[in-house]
């Protein structure tokens, strides 16, 4: 008899709220993204919904002005180590840019928090889009796109070596012979490549997990050949169901192509959910919020976005024909298609454009009833849209636990959650993956 297909959950936690102006609201602390006690809240609401896993955005520059919202963030490996003592099941998700780190380094923190969590580490792994990120670190340009995507190759590659330089039963321990370690059971990487030189094994025996679920966000052609490599769970946008049936279907045969198993491979949607006790209050909720919004904050945003010259957009006009095309864009490819593609679907002018980007930046912004929003998520999890949802709450804390308290158990009263963590422990269990064998070791002859 097959398991019942479950839905997994992602929590995507944003300081005040995934709305650009929550942190106008009454109810919002503006210092909230800089407070442990906050994410620890977050993180107990979103294992209270028993969620697979929560989720830590990241970038290595300020973003945006002061003026626009809450900016700057407490780095996330760090933060998830403080939340992993505070927390039992939940999976612990943080970014990390392979353009802006080296694997060595960071093989050793992931392997650390996976360690410390007992097997709830993951790795988002983006290639760090902007000029900005690349002017901290001594470049005067953000390298090409595809230049990104080939340097995040040899890094997973490299890290994969470093996760793999210990055999699980490296660790001896045997005090009557004086022997604590098997130092034929070590595989010093010794690569030379392109854009790296790492020779030594890792300072950190493999972890429970063998290595971090790999997650990417990246659509763009050269994301989705990364991902179907790689990711074990992705991180996505889409407006529609067609194009997240079609994102779905075209993403799980680029990985069977690859010679994965396309079960393998979780796609997750992003939804920034609006509550309300009846479709109109989720309306006026969702009004209260755009109201907030202050649309030159938006304007700026939006230019840097498309490429544009400042002063280039009017609020009440529709976007230019002649925007710059995709294939020169060295950015957020995919989100710049995305975008331009919602405008021009459905003729919005740039003040309705902004309002429609202020909740999720892209991603799918529904506003609804409890049951209105599980009927949603049913219908993307079982047309063949999702495997489960990066659930992104306009406001924070009060989204999230509205999420847990009224949407939870309609899913679960129709069987697509689960009731309870049960007794798979590690964040690739959660996921319905198998751990991974160490690359070192030959299966035996039969």
């Amino acid at each position: 008899m097959s398991t019942p297909r479950h839905l997994h959950l992602n929590a995507f936690l944003m300081n005040t709220g995934h709305h650009e102006a929550s942190w106008r609201l009454p109810e919002s602390d503006p210092y909230a993204h800089v407070e442990l006690a906050h994410y620890v809240e977050l993180a107990r609401i979103a294992e209270r919904g028993t969620f697979d896993s929560l989720f830590l955005a990241d970038g290595p520059q300020l973003w945006s002005n002061l003026a626009q919202r809450p900016a700057g963030a407490l780095e996330p490996l760090t933060l998830l180590t403080a939340l992993a003592t505070a927390t039992e099941h939940i999976g612990l998700i943080a970014t990390a840019s392979t353009s802006y780190n080296s694997p060595y380094n960071l093989a050793r923190k992931f392997a650390s928090l996976d360690i410390i969590s007992g097997g709830r580490a993951g790795w988002n792994i983006v290639t760090t889009a902007g000029a900005e990120a690349a002017r901290n670190f001594g470049l005067d340009a953000e390298p090409a796109h595809a230049e990104r995507y080939a340097r995040a190759a040899e890094f997973l590659d490299v890290s994969l070596k470093l996760w793999d330089s210990w055999e699980d039963d490296a660790i001896v321990a045997d005090k009557a012979a004086g022997v604590w370690g098997d130092d034929a059971k070590i595989h010093p990487p010794r690569h030379q490549g392109t854009y790296f030189s790492v020779q030594g094994a890792l300072n950190v025996p493999r972890s429970p997990q063998g290595y971090p679920l790999l997650v990417q966000a990246g659509s763009s052609e050269d994301g989705k050949t990364f991902a179907a490599r790689y990711a074990e769970a992705v991180f996505t946008a889409q407006q529609t169901l067609a194009d997240a049936q079609a994102f779905y279907a075209d993403l799980k045969s680029r990985t069977a192509a690859a010679g994965r198993d396309p079960e393998h491979i979780k796609v997750l949607p992003g939804i920034v959910p609006v509550l309300g006790s009846t479709e109109a209050e989720a309306r006026a909720n969702e009004q209260v919020l755009e109201d907030h919004i202050v649309y030159t904050h938006g304007v700026d945003r939006l230019e840097h976005l498309l490429q544009l010259e400042s002063g280039t957009l009017e609020l009440d006009a529709q976007l230019p024909a002649d925007l710059p095309p995709e294939d020169v864009i060295e950015g957020a490819k995919s989100r710049y298609t995305l975008v331009v593609e919602l405008a021009r679907r459905e003729r919005l002018t740039v003040r309705q454009l902004i309002g429609r980007l202020g909740g999720g930046r892209g991603h799918l912004t529904f506003a609804g009833t409890p049951e209105q929003v599980a009927d949603a998520i049913e219908e993307w999890f079982t047309r063949g849209a999702a495997d489960g949802f990066n659930i992104m709450p306009a406001v924070l804390p009060s989204g999230l636990g509205l999420f847990v308290d009224h949407v939870v158990p309609i899913l679960r009263a129709r069987g697509l959650l689960r009731t309870e963590y049960g007794p798979r422990r590690t964040l690739r269990e959660r996921y319905g993956l198998p751990r991974p064998a160490n690359q070192y070791l030959q299966p035996a002859l039969v």
